[in-house]
């Protein structure tokens, strides 16, 4: 996994966390199970580009945010 792809768990975890949500209410909210979401934060496994852009539209930031390109702008 890149170094980016090991940031996208991070920022899905801190992201959650500033919006007061579970594990549970993120996942209900862009269709997938718990187990499935849980697995994104941990870097288990990485979300397909459709998962991708429904997180950065829960989350109302850009795939930019979510990949933590600032640095690399």
């Amino acid at each position: 996994m890149s170094s980016m792809g090991k940031q996208i768990g991070v920022k899905l975890k801190e992201l959650r966390l500033e919006n007061g949500w579970t594990q549970q209410q993120v996942a209900d909210k862009i269709g997938v199970s718990r187990v499935n979401y849980t697995r994104y934060e941990l870097n288990a496994s990485e979300p397909d580009f459709e998962i991708l852009l429904k997180l950065a539209d829960l989350f109302d930031v850009s795939l930019d945010y979510i990949f933590d390109r600032q640095k690399f702008i």
